[in-house]
């Protein structure tokens, strides 16, 4: 366990997950279960992760405790209602534990699951690939918006080196797209504090600035399988879930950049369209976002512009737009602005007033926090990963109005938020 009182943000910071990061980590399950009192465990796993880890660790634990299972088969497993009342439907009541036995999609099952039975939760990552191994929510999709459902953060991470580096190439580049995103969430969560008056850590975001620096010094080696490179960043997706746990909400690991993803998931669900790895989609839009904090930083606010541009946004018009792009998932998006009220003209004096008497400060943390968009294309390429939309399907229009959506998804203060106070949404969506 660990505690930290009396931070200066005025929180006290709690986790009390235990992770075990190693090679031959697999084999600390017995002990681990009998502390926990268990006599029959719920294993859930995907087809791929049961090969990886699950059969390994059913062979472990099954001399010492009973195993129920949910193993799906289905490829492209998505984490909605359908998989969540399928594991629910095979999950035994005399279970004393949760294991999951995979990475996000498994994992986001697995917390719901645990969490809703009252169990303890277990989970054994099958690759460095996402940062939610640590948080308390599940990414979920739900009547086709994608949201963040509290669930339960894991009681037990394991990390078992030996099982990490056999992980696919793709997962282990989307685990270090997922952690590169981290420079726009901490320039964002900043921003957000002087303009809005947010809730910020600098301790938190010094945390993951740390683990996000070991996981930039290591990028080299990590298709290469080095260890110290696939622990650097196993450990850094786990230091994101425990920011995100410390700060009781996302901002420390997500920005702008994870919305561009859930845009295109939600697009995905409603029209069959192309989906990546959701750290590769994440690390694409964290090089455009870069490239577009840069443009801002050029700007000057300017309260005419601004409000010229705010007085003719037609509300009625960009529901139609959100309707037609996203479908089904565009019905809560424009529900949830009903009670937020973030296009209410009434409101925006005040705020750009605030923008434009701190403009020195937004820019000093714009540099201060993200470093140049050709530094973050340099790290993509070591891992493969293109900087260009069309790699993962998208086209340039997509990838435009999925910009101006990303101010949608949730009351977060990011980019799009930002560029539309300025008068400039248009103008920088134009530059994608």
């Amino acid at each position: 366990m660990e505690i930290q009182t009396n931070c200066k943000c005025g929180k006290t910071h709690i986790f009390t997950s235990e992770v075990i990061v190693k090679e031959g980590a697999l084999q600390e399950l017995p002990g681990l279960l009998e502390r926990y009192n268990a006599k029959k465990v719920f294993l859930i796993a995907d087809q791929n992760t049961y090969e990886a880890a699950g059969k390994t660790v059913r062979q472990i634990i099954e001399s010492q405790v009973k195993v129920a299972s949910c193993i799906f088969s289905e490829e492209g497993l998505e984490p909605d209602e359908y998989s969540v009342g399928r594991a629910v439907m095979y999950y035994e009541a005399d279970c004393d534990v949760v294991i999951g036995v995979g990475s996000g999609v498994i994992n986001d099952i697995g917390k719901i699951v645990a969490n809703v039975a009252g169990k303890p939760y277990f989970i054994v990552g099958t690759a460095p690939s996402m940062d939610g191994y640590a948080s308390a929510t599940s990414s979920m999709t739900r009547d086709g918006l994608k949201i963040s459902l509290p669930s339960k953060c894991a009681d037990v991470i394991i990390g078992d080196l030996d099982v990490l580096c056999q992980a696919p190439a793709k997962m282990m580049a989307s685990g270090l797209g997922d952690m590169l995103a981290k420079y726009v969430s901490i320039c964002e969560w900043r921003i957000a504090n002087l303009i809005t008056g947010e809730y910020y850590c600098e301790d938190i975001a010094q945390l993951v600035r740390e683990a996000l620096k070991k996981c930039a010094e290591n990028a080299d080696g990590l298709l290469k399988r080095k260890k110290e490179a696939v622990k650097a960043v196993f450990e850094g997706l786990v230091i994101g879930g425990v920011a995100m746990a410390y700060a009781g909400v996302s901002r420390p690991a997500s920005g702008v950049e994870h919305y561009f993803s859930h845009v295109w998931d939600m697009r995905g669900v409603a029209f069959g369209t192309p989906v990546d790895f959701h750290g590769i989609q994440c690390a694409i839009a964290t090089y455009h976002a870069i490239r577009l904090y840069e443009m801002v930083k050029q700007q000057t606010p300017n309260y005419e512009k601004a409000n010229a541009y705010v007085m003719a946004f037609d509300q009625n018009a960009w529901e139609r737009t959100l309707r037609d792009f996203l479908g089904k998932g565009a019905e809560a998006m424009i529900a949830l602005e009903k009670k937020e009220g973030k296009y209410c003209k009434d409101k925006h004096p005040a705020r750009f007033q605030i923008i434009a008497e701190n403009w020195d400060s937004i820019v000093k943390i714009i540099e201060e926090e993200l470093p140049p968009a050709e530094e973050i294309a340099r790290l993509l390429a070591a891992i493969g990963i293109s900087t260009d939309f069309s790699a993962i399907g998208i086209d340039t229009a997509c990838a435009r109005t999925t910009f101006m959506a990303s101010k949608d998804i949730r009351d977060k203060y990011v980019l799009s938020r930002l560029a539309w106070d300025l008068g400039i949404l248009d103008l920088l969506a134009q530059q994608i």
